[in-house]
């Protein structure tokens, strides 16, 4: 199986140029950085079969959920799923949010409708909040408020995907990715997805779905508050590029069918010093720490 499902090592981790957000940071310490890695390559894989693969997708996640098992006794064959077994020695996590990841990528193989926002909030708590909760975990982070507030932002940033992909999505998956009663509620049909440039009813659906998912990222600002170090620093990340691939659909008029620019790494920059920087104390060490990493960044 792992020759049949292929996409490589090299292939999955070059993926995270790609990103909104920037996955890992460089100057992060080896060892968490490690396991961001890994927690990126896995959660990469996992998409990459569920969208991709040619074969029985199916049968290639159960494939995965097998590995996932022999990454825990150091026996998995495929290179991406080997970079967990340090992960899952070091920290105390269970299988749950790597299964529902998986879980996310099985419900896609037969369900490519959503009636309410809450459905599609069901879904992002399998395709999205566990890799928050996982990064929490990894910088021994993890308390229930912090959840909770990564859970948001996590549910922000899959918002904003969806946003970014509503074309390629619908006429290449065959999926919607926006609520039933939101489109009946805009006056927006579904050839109005595969359309060349957004109708003026999608780009008022695409706006204020933008202005849902900027009040969930906004619950980044109490998480980083909440954070010192590094971790401050990746969560900030993650939650500015967001905040960055937001500005960029409004600088597009919210016409999300036609090329979209992609968020700058000055914008995102921006975001993040924001997030890191505290309005009325400062927080010496993270803080010019967390400076220095967005100079630096800005400058690659």
């Amino acid at each position: 199986m792992q020759t049949e499902v292929g996409f490589d090592l090299n292939s999955i981790m070059a993926q995270k140029g790609s990103e909104n957000f920037p996955v890992v940071l460089k100057a992060v310490p080896a060892r968490p950085r490690a396991h961001l890695l890994a927690v990126y390559g896995f959660a990469r894989l996992v998409d990459d079969i569920g969208d991709e693969y040619e074969g029985d997708r199916l049968a290639a996640l159960d494939w995965i959920e097998a590995e996932l098992a022999r990454a825990r006794t150091g026996e998995a064959t495929h290179p991406v799923m080997g970079q967990l077994t340090s992960l899952l020695a070091d920290l105390d996590v269970d299988d749950e949010p790597f299964l529902a990841l998986i879980e996310a990528n099985r419900l896609d193989q037969r369900k490519h409708r959503y009636q309410t926002q809450a459905e599609l909030a069901e879904y992002c708590s399998l395709s999205a909040n566990p890799v928050g909760r996982l990064v929490l975990a990894i910088f021994g982070a993890a308390t229930p408020e912090r959840i909770a507030l990564s859970d948001a932002v996590c549910t922000g940033l899959q918002l904003v995907e969806h946003l970014q992909d509503i074309g390629e999505d619908y006429t290449e998956k065959g999926r919607i990715y926006f609520p039933a009663d939101e489109l009946a509620r805009f006056g927006v049909v579904e050839a109005d997805l595969g359309a060349d440039r957004a109708s003026d009813p999608l780009k008022r659906l695409v706006a204020h779905q933008c202005d849902s998912a900027r009040g969930l990222l906004g619950r980044g600002r109490p998480l980083v508050a909440s954070l010192s170090g590094w971790a401050k620093v990746t969560v900030a990340g993650y939650a500015a590029g967001g905040l960055a691939a937001l500005d960029a659909i409004v600088g597009a008029e919210h016409d999300v069918l036609r090329k979209l620019r992609t968020p700058s790494k000055a914008r995102t920059a921006f975001h993040l010093t924001r997030l890191v920087t505290p309005r009325q104390v400062t927080e010496a060490p993270a803080v010019r720490a967390a400076q220095g990493v967005v100079a630096r960044w800005r400058r690659r």
